[in-house]
């Protein structure tokens, strides 16, 4: 079952979703103009590191001993953005980035469980930028910011600048008890998903 806004609002008061800092604001009121609260989505913002696959003769290899996080931060380069100097993305271009929000889902609060997942988002895509294009899935129990996978597939470049409203989460309710099993990447705190 998908939580509608009312619902997320709900499970942010009561702690059984916790996201810092939190979007606001709740509802887009008279004169707002914005308000990151769809009817059963959350925008989430780019934040201000992101890491740059460098061109060379390497390979991925996932068949050879190795963590990923460490494979991928050996062949990549990492670039904080300035708020007035935002990052061109070329066209074909790939990069990972984090969203600017912590997201948990703590289980020690007792059924119902929650779960998330982070997609892109619209006006982005028709622009031909796909942002978190695979494992969408947060599962319960998470703690951390969530790594973006970002390509341009448009024809133009695409400026990434920090804070900008780069993808949504949608928040799931899990039927069932549950036992612990934290992600490989828990508590992730760069892109690649080192510690």
């Amino acid at each position: 079952m998908i939580l509608s806004n009312i619902e997320i609002h709900k499970a942010l008061d009561e702690g059984r979703l916790v996201i810092e800092p939190e979007p606001k604001p709740r509802y887009k009121e008279v004169g707002v103009k914005y308000c990151p609260y769809d009817t059963h989505t959350i925008d989430l913002k780019l934040g201000d590191e992101i890491t740059i696959p460098k061109e060379g003769t390497y390979a991925y290899d996932f068949m050879a001993s190795g963590n990923v996080a460490d494979l991928i931060a050996k062949n990549s380069e990492k670039r904080t953005l300035i708020p007035d100097q935002p990052y061109r993305l070329k066209t074909g271009d790939f990069v990972l980035a984090q969203t600017l929000e912590t997201i948990k889902l703590p289980i020690d609060k007792g059924p119902p469980y929650l779960a998330a997942r982070i997609e892109g988002k619209s006006s982005r895509a028709r622009c031909g930028l796909l942002v978190h294009f695979t494992a969408p899935t947060v599962h319960p129990e998470w703690e951390g910011q969530l790594t973006l996978e970002i390509i341009n597939l448009g024809k133009t470049p695409f400026l990434l600048h920090s804070g900008m409203a780069i993808a949504q989460l949608i928040i799931e309710q899990v039927y069932g008890e549950l036992k612990s099993n934290p992600s490989q990447f828990q508590k992730q705190s760069t892109p690649e998903g080192t510690l």
